[in-house]
């Protein structure tokens, strides 16, 4: 019987690459949470100065998103820092300081 190749990453590898997808999508979430507001504004119609959002409640909702994509980023990137720093193979060194220490 032949052996089929491991299809699965391991599990720190997987959420590796998961967190650094999450990291690459927080732009691309960032813009349409911020776009949000001005789609409401843009509703049109005759009642549109009356079913627009107040300015104030705007502002506390960008400084509220920005806040919280902040804390998301800053959690991701912890979090890569980590996965990053507990791998445990052993750094790749240059071919010449091989050689040099096989001459020896």
């Amino acid at each position: 019987m032949s052996t089929l190749p491991n299809r699965f990453l391991h599990r720190a590898n997987y959420r590796r690459r998961r967190m650094g997808d999450a990291a690459r999508l927080m732009p691309l979430a960032g813009l349409i949470l911020l776009l949000i507001p001005l789609l409401l504004t843009l509703n049109g119609g005759d009642g549109a100065a009356e079913a627009a959002p107040r300015t104030s409640r705007v502002g506390l909702y960008i400084f509220g998103v920005w806040g919280l994509l902040v804390a998301i980023t800053f959690g991701l990137s912890r979090g890569l820092r980590e996965t990053r720093l507990s791998d445990t193979r052993p750094p790749l060194r240059p071919s010449a300081e091989r050689d040099s220490e096989t001459d020896r």
